[in-house]
């Protein structure tokens, strides 16, 4: 007699676990070796470190079974390519991002223990990078191979691709010429982020997008030096008063952006997401403990999980000018300075933001007040439907992993998941299973351990319904073959 679907999911689930459980102490003796190397970009000191881990990650995946494991050099530090071809006609192509390099550390820090010395206790692994981001990215070789035994398969049901680059922890400054150099080569019907985190650890959730970032700084420049205010004041313009207005006409009464234009375009939150949003165990009280403020604000008509994740902002960064010692200096400064940043939605395209955003800032400025803007580097946002069926084939695995349902969640910041959407035209999925008490960047940096294997059956389980859901269906929930809403 055939199995029904039901018997054959927990034939599978029982297969994958006991696989897991047989291998799991190997699997962190191997972690705990890659956390010892302080891959730590920003610092020029670990260059070699950082191109340790990747060596050390590129032999690791080809014991794993990966057959075609390459580093790839840029102009900073190496990322780490790997392809296993699934064998099958027609299988679709995944792949899985991620980051080995990890933000600095020192005992000194406020660590209780040595920060690249991982220690376990408590069901939990401390060490830097445990979680963010070498902990997500090593628990889908485990995850390949519990597919592998639970499949009885040779190779995956998709053809499976990894790059795990080594500058995230700086910025990404040369990822995307990396991705655009190797984009055939990189080519996917769907693309995985494990760099990512969860609602809590009783609330499985999937991020569905990131938002962007556009961000400049506004020079303004008045007399010629510092001039005395009695003989001066009151009759030519001060740059630190056109900072203070220009940065008070960045916002009306409502938290909305006065920029011309700003809001054009964007793909505007459904219904179904506010009520999604809304079912979120959200403490308002503890998340402003958290952010270590009294009181809630923002765009009017918005709650606060829509406002951090799925409209856009404008921030004051900084803002100075003149005199700032003791005492009292009475002067009109020469010169003033500004620092804004934008948060950008679906449907934004920093480009576009920075002229809208330039324009206007020239309209603030008075006559006799010379200004300068300077625009950083700018990030896309991304954003995958929620009727996406590669989303769902996520929500599928995650859930049988957790056995509990799994709800979504998008992120507030921004990173380079966008580049890969943007470059490789295919949906950007998030798969992670990190929690805020994790403390990413600070010091005690932990993973908790029975996420981490939920992770590996999530991967475990993912392979093949995304074999037979991409196979099946390439299209959208609304019948779009694009891959996004950007």
């Amino acid at each position: 007699m055939s199995e029904t679907p039901d018997s054959a999911v927990q034939t599978a689930t029982a297969t994958v676990r006991t696989y897991i459980e047989q291998h799991r102490a190997a699997f962190l003796d191997d972690l705990a070796q890659w956390l010892r190397i302080p891959s730590v970009s920003a610092q020029p000191d670990h260059d070699a470190d950082v191109r340790r881990s990747a060596d050390w990650l590129a032999a690791k995946l080809r014991e794993t079974g990966f057959p075609t494991v390459e580093i790839l050099d840029t102009p900073g530090a190496p990322a780490v390519c790997a392809e296993w071809p699934s064998g099958d006609a027609g299988a679709p192509t995944v792949l899985v991002y991620g980051h080995h390099d990890v933000q600095p550390a020192a005992r000194e820090d406020g660590w209780d223990t040595d920060p690249f010395e991982p220690v376990i206790a408590d069901g939990r692994m401390y060490g830097r990078g445990a979680a963010d981001d070498k902990g997500q990215v090593f628990f889908h070789t485990l995850g390949v191979r519990a597919h592998l035994a639970a499949t009885g398969r040779t190779a995956p049901a998709v053809n499976l691709k990894l790059l795990i680059e080594g500058e995230e922890e700086s910025g990404s400054p040369h990822f995307r010429a990396l991705v655009e150099q190797h984009a055939e080569r990189l080519s996917a019907d769907a693309v995985i982020v494990s760099d990512t985190g969860m609602w809590s650890e009783d609330t499985p959730t999937v991020c569905t997008g990131m938002r962007g970032l556009a961000e400049c700084e506004i020079q303004l420049y008045g007399p010629g030096q510092d001039i005395h205010s009695g003989s001066f004041g009151g009759a030519v313009p001060n740059p630190a008063t056109a900072a203070a207005r220009l940065v008070a006409a960045l916002h009306d009464a409502d938290g909305h952006v006065t920029v011309p234009g700003f809001y054009d375009g964007i793909a505007e939150l459904s219904d179904a997401e506010r009520e999604l949003f809304a079912e979120l165990p959200f403490d308002e009280a503890e998340w402003l403990r958290t952010a270590k403020s009294r009181a809630v604000h923002g765009e009017a008509g918005f709650s606060t999980l829509e406002r951090i994740w799925a409209r856009p902002t404008a921030e004051v960064n900084g803002i100075g000018g003149g005199y700032q010692g003791p005492g009292g200096k009475t002067i009109i400064p020469s010169s003033a300075t500004v620092k804004l940043s934008f948060r950008l939605v679906a449907g934004q395209d920093p480009k576009h933001i920075e002229k809208l955003v330039t324009d206007w800032a020239a309209g603030q400025v008075p006559a006799g007040i010379r200004h300068e803007i300077t625009w950083s580097a700018g990030t896309r946002p991304c954003l995958t439907p929620l009727g996406h069926p590669a989303l769902q084939a996520v929500v599928r695995a995650m859930s049988t992993a957790f056995g509990t349902k799994v709800r979504f969640t998008r992120e507030g910041g921004s990173g380079p998941a966008a580049d890969l959407q943007d470059v490789l035209e295919a949906p950007v999925l998030f798969l992670g299973i990190s929690v805020p008490s994790d403390g990413w960047h600070a010091p005690n940096e932990k993973v908790e351990l029975d996420l981490l294997f939920k992770g590996v059956e999530t991967a475990a389980h993912l392979w093949s319904d995304l074999a037979a859901t991409t196979t099946a269906s390439s299209t959208t929930a609304s019948g779009s073959t694009t891959a996004s809403t950007t």
